[in-house]
Order: C-alpha cells, then structure tokens, then sequence
C-alpha cells in the first residue's frame, strides 16, 4: 500500500505527457505537481514547497536543463529523494548514465499505468526504509558518543 501523504513531481516538456502521468498517478491515490523542464523543476525542489515532495518522475530530454542535470543538483545537495527517470529514448546508455547520476528507476516511454504503479510504489518502499536505517544509525550514534 502506497502512502497516501506522498507527491509526485512530474517534470516533462511535453503537456501531453504530463496529463497522462497526472492521470495515473491520480488513479493510484497520490497527489502530484507538474513541472515543465528541469529549470522550474529545480526552483521548485529547493523552495519551501519542494519538501512535500515524496518522488519525482523525470523525463530525461528536455530543452532547458536535461534530467541529468536535474539528478546531478540534486544529489549535488545531498536530496535523497527518489528520482524515476522517464524517457523515449530508451538505449542501454541512457539508462546507465541515469542510473549512475541516482537514479531510482528507468522506464521507456510509453509505460504503462501498472508499471508506473509498481515504479513508484518500490521507489517510496525504498525511501522510506532508507530514511529508517538512517534514523537507527543515528540513534545508535549518539548512543555511543
């Protein structure tokens, strides 16, 4: 089960795109905010309204600053926050230099709604029990010191 407190940032060029990604993001229970490039994306991420920001799915073309650079800043300033990079450019490369930049998945477009599903629901399991090994270390630590 998805929690429900969770929102998606979708970052895509294309308007279409981004209504069908509202659309089944919307259909699994989740709430989400629309960006249109990697520039307003990033403003957006690093402003107060970014920390309600659970996951975001990042389109990996696009003509402002690309997806790459969008998971560079991001693990730049130490966001673990789950990225789903999405692209129609899906060669074995891309999916490598996206995966190595952090991030969480990669999906060809068009994916299906299932599938988006299934992405999102492993890639906020993950985070949140990373954010649980990190809470325990921290407590273990300061038990130590």
């Amino acid at each position: 089960m998805l929690a429900m407190s969770q929102t998606i940032l979708i970052v895509d060029d294309d308007p279409v795109q981004r209504r069908l990604l509202e659309a089944a993001i919307s259909r699994i229970g989740l709430s989400s905010l629309t960006a249109s490039g990697g520039a307003p994306a990033l403003d957006l991420l690093f402003s107060p309204a970014g920390e309600q920001v659970g996951l975001v799915l990042l389109d990996l073309v696009m003509p402002d600053v690309d997806g790459i650079q969008v998971l560079e800043k991001l693990r730049g300033a130490q966001r673990d926050l789950p990225v789903i990079v999405l692209t129609a450019k899906g060669g074995i490369d891309s999916a490598v230099e996206a995966m190595r930049a952090g991030a969480t998945d990669f999906l060809v477009k068009p994916a299906s709604p299932e599938r988006i599903k299934v992405s999102i629901g492993n890639a906020l399991k993950l985070s949140q029990l990373s954010g649980e090994v990190s809470r325990l270390k921290k407590k273990k630590d300061n038990r130590l010191a």
